[in-house]
């Protein structure tokens, strides 16, 4: 009887050693995206956001603009200079059935699909000196919830996996005078 004890407790005791040294049924910690779950929220007090900075040149000649939906309105402002100076800003209404289709079709677009950049790799200052840089954000009352970016540089892809040509895509058709305020700010 001693000896079933004895061989009980050693089956008992290897079993848990080897759990313990190759992971045995532990629950998985996966990385939760808080912008892949509120992307598809249409709250008043949420928005998505496409920044776009052009060519690092001479701060006169520097250029970017951002554009903003939200389920109560749009935005787009352009500016000059690194201190961002602000060029020219429309506004237009939205909805929130007009904002709901957007941010199904960006979800759908991979908008929020990320690839996990930490520190220096994650710093966009400097990066694609001679193309452009773009920034998705989705945003909660003013505050971003998860920031991706991708560049026009072959050599730098950045933290956003999904085709930035699509995501920018409905952005830009979001605006009915996108291509005048680009063309006023000479960033194509």
């Amino acid at each position: 009887m001693l000896i079933v004890i004895i061989v009980i407790v050693a089956v008992a005791a290897i079993f848990s050693l080897g759990q313990s040294m190759f992971g045995g049924n532990k629950p998985s910690k996966e990385k939760i995206n808080y912008g892949k779950q509120a992307i598809t929220q249409t709250e008043s007090t949420n928005a998505v956001r496409m920044s776009v900075r052009g060519p690092i040149v001479a701060s006169e000649n520097f250029h970017s603009y951002d554009i903003t939906i939200s389920p109560n309105g749009r935005n787009m402002t352009t500016y000059v200079g690194y201190v961002g100076k602000q060029v020219q800003s429309k506004q237009y209404t939205n909805d929130r059935q007009a904002y709901e289709q957007l941010a199904y079709a960006l979800d759908r677009a991979g908008m929020m699909n990320d690839f996990p950049l930490t520190g220096s790799a994650n710093d966009m200052r400097g990066i694609c000196a001679t193309g452009y840089v773009y920034q998705f954000e989705v945003l909660s009352q003013s505050n971003s919830i998860q920031s991706l970016w991708t560049t026009s540089c072959r050599s730098v892809k950045g933290s956003l996996t999904a085709t930035r040509s699509v995501l920018s895509d409905l952005f830009q058709k979001q605006i009915p005078d996108y291509a005048k305020l680009v063309d006023k700010i000479n960033l194509y």
